[in-house]
C-alpha cells in the first residue's frame, strides 16, 4: 500500500505552533498566494482563522473542539479553491502588500448533499 502524499510542516496560528498535512500542490498554492500578497504563511494562516470566525459558514460542520466550521487545515484548503476562483473571475488585483480582507466564505456556497467537509 503506498503511503501518504500528504507533507506534514509546521505553522504558526491563531493558538500558537501546531502542524498541518497538506498536499503538496497545495503548500505550493499557499507560498504563491503569500508571495502575490506579500505575507508570510503564519501571518496569511492567522488571517484565514480571523475570517472564519468573523463570517462563518451555516451550511458546514462545526468542529467539537474549536467550536468553528470545520478544521484549521480545511479551512485553509477551502480558502485557496476561493482564493484562486476569485482570482480567475477577476475579482482580485495584486494591491502589492496592502491589507485588504482575502476571499472568504461566502453566502452562495454550499455544500454538496452527502459530501464531507
Amino acid at each position: 500500500m503506498p503511503g501518504s502524499r500528504l507533507v506534514n510542516r509546521n505553522v504558526v496560528g491563531e493558538n500558537g505552533r501546531t502542524s498541518m498535512r497538506l498536499e503538496p500542490e497545495l503548500w505550493d498554492a499557499l507560498r504563491e498566494i503569500c508571495r502575490r500578497e506579500h505575507i508570510d504563511t503564519g501571518a496569511l494562516i492567522r488571517r484565514i482563522e480571523a475570517q472564519r470566525r468573523q463570517y462563518p459558514r451555516a451550511d458546514t460542520a462545526v468542529c467539537a473542539t474549536t467550536e468553528r466550521p470545520g478544521g484549521r487545515t480545511s479551512g485553509v484548503r477551502v480558502f485557496i479553491v476561493e482564493y484562486f476562483r476569485a482570482l480567475a473571475d477577476g475579482g482580485m488585483a495584486d494591491h502589492g502588500g496592502q491589507e485588504r480582507e482575502l476571499p472568504g466564505p461566502s453566502k452562495s456556497n454550499r455544500v454538496i448533499e452527502g459530501s464531507v467537509a
